[in-house]
């Protein structure tokens, strides 16, 4: 095991971002030196695109690991040396691994996911599952839901041909029935008979304002997950709440994918729950304001 490490966050408007604060409180804990830095794209004036130019410039630099955020998770890919069976199989990377002269890309979005399920809705039913939102997060969700055991995951996106996409690869890995695609405009007919909902689109955030979901349609024997952290109590969450909906915040998912990460990274397993405490520290103490869903 290396004596220090050298971590980044690549990715646009990141400056929200509580992944730093998360990495190096752990860090800290377990005696390592360890220091993360935020790669934000739009403070260096860069494109997404530009993320090919951006990892480069870290391996000469000498980091040891990045966590990749929107709009990155795809662009990256074929920047990368390899990539583990998951994240080849979502098409999307959150975290990458320098060692060796390589840069290995994984997913932990798809696991962090699984684990917040695990933690904060451990019986809830899963036969059917409205994911509303089809880009990367919305992608490892999917996975996640259906890797735990979900029935059939019905993908809505205001993009038809991507959340069509990600149903037919769905498909393919999973079985004919276990994912459909559908529309937005429909979200009520597919809540009907639904399970539960999962959010995974940008809405709710601090600079995206709103509830992607109306309020009536939020029926109380719905569970309800919002991917989105910043800020922690969203309008999605408040009102399913309210509503007598089970409720699961964005802010575990979080800090099992950061969980995950630090594993990865290090090579040393981290206390996932003093991850949490020092997650619900820093969100408490309102350190800033926003964040994508995937932001971490």
């Amino acid at each position: 095991m290396r004596e220090g490490h050298l971590i980044g966050l690549i990715g646009s408007g990141i400056g929200p971002s509580l992944t730093p604060a998360v990495h190096e409180r752990e860090a800290d804990r377990l005696g390592l030196r360890y220091l993360y830095r935020r790669l934000d794209l739009d403070v260096l004036g860069l494109p997404g695109a530009a993320i090919g130019e951006v990892l480069a410039a870290t391996r000469l630099a000498g980091y040891d690991g990045l966590n990749v955020t929107h709009p990155c998770k795809q662009l990256v890919i074929p920047h990368l040396d390899a990539l583990s069976p998951d994240a080849r199989a979502l098409g999307a990377v959150n975290t990458v691994v320098l060692q060796e002269g390589r840069a290995v890309g994984h997913n932990t979005d798809w696991s962090g996911f699984a684990r917040s399920v695990g933690r904060g809705l451990p019986d809830v039913e899963l036969e059917r599952v409205v994911l509303l939102g089809a880009g990367g997060a919305g992608a490892a969700v999917a996975h996640a839901l259906l890797t735990l055991g979900a029935g059939e995951v019905r993908v809505l996106d205001l993009h038809e041909r991507r959340a069509g996409e990600l149903a037919a690869s769905l498909r393919a890995r999973f079985g004919d029935t276990r994912a459909v695609a559908g529309r937005c405009a429909d979200l009520a007919a597919h809540l009907a008979d639904a399970d539960g909902l999962v959010h995974a689109t940008p809405t709710g955030m601090a600079a995206h304002p709103g509830n992607p979901v109306p309020e009536d349609l939020l029926l109380p024997r719905l569970w309800v997950a919002d991917l989105v952290y910043r800020p922690l109590r969203t309008a999605l969450v408040a009102a399913a709440t309210a509503r007598g909906c089970r409720v699961l915040p964005g802010g575990d998912m979080a800090v099992f994918q950061a969980a995950d990460a630090f594993r990865l990274f290090t090579g040393v397993e981290p206390d996932a729950d003093r991850m949490l405490r020092h997650f619900e520290e820093l969100v408490g103490a309102d350190v800033v304001e926003g964040g994508h869903p995937g932001v971490r």
